[in-house]
């Protein structure tokens, strides 16, 4: 990386990168390791890790060169956490006091001592709206039971449907989704996941019903379009309804 930044001998793309033009590649990176884990592909795993692995070379160089630290500071620290964080495993603690527990005290050394405090922004909003509850149910401001989630997603319908202005009907179609996103979490589902399997399943249905249409699809009304669909759902399997 260093030879590849050169500013004389490296490559004109590498030198011209930023922490902010790069780090669109470091989410996407993340994301396909998911992927790949998701596929079961340990092959595309180790290439994936290895694409995700040089994102951290590559934003450890850009502050290397700024003054800021280099990749041996990013590795000590990580280390030096992870020793703080177990230390019952690395210390004289009996049992740990619980990961959560050991970050709040980290973040109380910070000036924002929120209990929402290091929920990053980048993160998909789904997961991001997930943490943002789960942090705020951890001091007491939730729900008691499922019922009261169940109960806001039809408020919020009802709200999207008394909106006036595109503005409103945006605002309300937010707050719908973050309900669904609390009604998940009050079931115990992961709701990223929960979309990524839903997206899969549309995927492989709708190829489905191109590949037994006998002419395009924008020809065909609504009730032959949903027989084609049935039909998909019944050769592919349902594992979920919808």
């Amino acid at each position: 990386m260093r030879r590849l930044r050169d500013p004389e001998t490296g490559c004109a793309w590498d030198r011209e990168q930023t922490f902010e033009t790069i780090a669109p590649y470091t989410i996407e990176e993340a994301y396909e390791v998911a992927d790949a884990i998701a596929r079961g592909d340990l092959a595309d795993l180790k290439d994936e890790l290895g694409d995700l692995q040089l994102q951290v070379v590559y934003h450890s160089r850009i502050a290397e060169e700024r003054g800021a630290f280099a990749i041996d500071d990013v590795i000590r620290a990580i280390s030096a956490k992870m020793i703080r964080r177990h230390p019952h495993i690395f210390g004289d603690a009996a049992e740990s006091p619980g990961w959560e527990t050991l970050k709040a005290a980290e973040r109380g050394h910070h000036e924002d001592r929120s209990a929402l405090a290091g929920v990053a922004l980048a993160l998909p909003a789904l997961k991001r709206a997930a943490k943002i509850q789960a942090r705020a149910a951890r001091v007491g401001f939730d729900w008691p039971d499922v019922s009261g989630p169940r109960a806001k997603i039809d408020e919020e319908i009802a709200e999207i449907e008394a909106a006036a202005t595109d503005a409103e009907r945006t605002a309300e179609l937010g707050d719908l989704l973050f309900s669904v996103v609390n009604y998940a979490r009050h079931l115990g589902i992961d709701p990223e996941a929960a979309l990524r399997g839903a997206t899969a399943r549309f995927e492989s249905r709708f190829r489905k019903v191109e590949e037994i249409a006998d002419k395009p699809l924008k020809d065909m009304d609504i009730d032959a379009l949903e027989a084609l669909w049935q039909e998909a759902k019944r050769t592919l399997g349902s594992p979920a309804a919808g």
